[in-house]
């Protein structure tokens, strides 16, 4: 078992559960149905290490005060065989349990044992976990709404892995639709504008802005001259959308490659209208009455799935709406791949849509708590204090790609997970770059690396980690060796609580907390010059110490350096 604490509960729920027996027994307490044991870690020590209201929640099964029963069941407990020390009963009849200190080594001999295992534990059962994340238009460079989703969604889909579920990170390349065919006409009329000039030209209204658009026309013209001139308007825009399109893609794969992002599936919504799946899906839905007709298009019954408004299938000219094609979608993750669980990150701004995606769902029968969407909040980026808007090597919009050169990978990373994805986040380009403790990404792989310098040091002089059964660990009684222990023991626990709230942050705040320990026992025990079985079980601690650090910032692809 890598998670003292399960087993820590286990025996807590055992004793408890004995003493109620014995009280049946002894005739104190008339016959009881337990139901789950409640056990949570108190927030102040004074009152135990772990406390259960079991007393308060049968109380009335027993027909006795809660904090009555709490003193029967607690005068028959036996410890024996248990890392509990002893028990004490607070307020209205909370039963806290004291423990001794076994159970802070044997986590350091469980670290010790799993390694780079570590924190593994199987909350999923091997589930099927579809993640799909960043999905943005292809029709131009990652924004930073798409930095954020993407560091999001694959420590979702990380700690997903960690905790047991058969992870699948996917990519839905929206490359069908209305944005396909404004990014036509834009580099359409780019291509014209080259040949026949801007003031004979008109560019649409709602069309794509950016260099890449002009870039592109320029690049196809180097390579194919003027030949799209000789060509039909609808000839013209597929020949240059199939030319660029294949281009964005391939940046957008190379720029989350570089982010630390690699999926699984890159799944094309196009490929769901060829393949007829969206035909098939609106037919499924009319068949079995979840549409209605009316102004000459088909339209999804919102009455009859609980929505406040019908929702538009297929427009008036036959052509199906990014609805349909989203339901398709989902409805192939769900019915044609199997996945137990579809986790979808959207912007905040989509919030809209997720009443509307879980209803649809419905008449396929898919509960719709498999279908999960964490929606984020919107990024501020912020440079000598102020919001910045331009990229400094560029000189425009600041892309993910400018982020990823001013700033590197780790600090977008660590920085993205600074927050629960629902708070708006503020992200400080200069504390990013800054090489000092007030930078928690500094702060934290200068704890690894300081740790790698003391073992290699050590190392040097012919010093390396005994094998923990070898080691008394008993030595380790000193105020921070403790707390840090107790912190590097709780990681398969902030696995559990990550994957069950599906919030990443947890991990670098919980990591941040790791590191700070670490400098509080640098700073209090010496490795070194000890006497030499305290410093071997020191050692211990500072190797458990890296792993978990280590472990940690693997698990979000950022890196642990040995040297700084």
């Amino acid at each position: 078992m890598s998670n003292i604490f399960e087993k820590i509960r286990e025996q807590v729920v055992s004793v408890t559960n004995k003493a109620f027996l014995s009280c049946e027994k002894k005739g104190s307490i008339p016959g009881i149905t337990l139901p789950e044991m409640s056990i949570e870690t108190p927030r102040e020590r004074g009152f135990g290490d772990f406390s259960t209201n079991i007393a308060m929640q049968v109380a009335k099964q027993a027909k006795l005060p809660p904090r009555k029963l709490a003193e029967l069941l607690v005068s028959e407990m036996d410890f024996s065989g248990t890392y509990i020390e002893r028990v004490g009963i607070a307020g209205p009849g909370f039963i806290n349990f004291y423990l001794n200190k076994d159970w802070l080594y044997d986590a350091l001999k469980i670290i010790q044992k799993m390694r780079e295992r570590y924190g593994e534990v199987d909350l999923g059962k091997g589930k099927k976990v579809n993640v799909e994340f960043v999905s943005a238009n292809p029709t131009g460079p990652l924004h930073m709404g798409n930095a954020r989703g993407g560091a999001l969604g694959d420590c979702i889909a990380g700690v997903l892995n960690k905790a047991g579920y058969d992870v699948t990170r996917e990519f839905y390349i929206n490359d069908a639709g209305n944005q396909i065919e404004r990014f036509g006409l834009s580099l359409e009329a780019r291509y014209l504008q080259h040949f026949l000039g801007e003031d004979h030209v008109e560019f649409p209204q709602d069309g794509y802005h950016g260099e890449d658009i002009i870039d592109h026309a320029k690049n196809y013209i180097e390579k194919y001259g003027d030949a799209l001139l000789s060509k039909t308007t609808e000839q013209r825009q597929k020949a240059l959308v199939d030319y660029a399109l294949p281009i964005n893609i391939e940046n957008i794969k190379k720029t989350l490659s570089s982010y630390g992002i690699e999926y699984d599936v890159w799944f094309s919504e196009k490929s769901l209208h060829e393949s007829g799946a969206v035909h098939k899906t609106i037919e499924f839905l009319k068949e079995n009455g979840y549409t209605l007709e009316k102004e000459d298009a088909i339209w999804l019954n919102g009455e009859k799935l609980g929505l406040e408004k019908d929702e538009v299938l297929v427009r008036n000219n036959g052509i199906p709406t990014y609805m349909a094609a989203d339901i398709a979608y989902h409805r192939n993750k769900f019915i044609t791949r199997g996945f137990d669980w579809v986790i979808d990150l959207w912007g905040a701004d989509h919030h809209g849509h997720v009443a509307r995606m879980k209803a649809a769902m419905t008449p396929f029968g898919v509960d719709k708590e498999k279908f999960e969407v964490v929606l984020f909040q919107l990024v501020r980026l912020f440079r000598n204090g102020e919001v910045a808007r331009m990229s400094k090597r560029t000189g425009k919009a600041i892309s993910l790609g400018d982020l990823l050169e001013e700033v590197g990978r780790d600090a977008a990373r660590f920085f993205f997970n600074l927050k629960t994805s629902g708070s708006h986040l503020d992200f400080d380009l200069d504390l990013a770059v800054k090489q000092s403790n007030d930078n928690p990404v500094f702060y934290v792989q200068y704890a690894h690396a300081r740790i790698c310098s003391i073992l290699r040091k050590l190392a040097e002089e012919g010093i390396a980690p005994r094998p923990v059964e070898e080691v008394n660990l008993t030595l380790l009684k000193e105020k921070e060796e403790e707390e840090l222990i107790r912190k590097l023991s709780e990681y398969p626990e902030e696995i559990i609580l990550s994957a069950k709230s599906l919030e990443p942050s947890r991990l670098t705040r919980y990591v941040m907390d790791v590191a700070a320990n670490f400098h509080s026992f640098y700073n209090a025990c010496r490795v070194k010059g000890e006497e030499e079985e305290l410093m071997y079980a020191r050692l211990v601690l500072v190797d458990c110490t890296r792993i978990v650090i280590k472990n940690i910032l693997e698990l979000i692809r950022i890196e642990a350096p040995e040297k700084m």
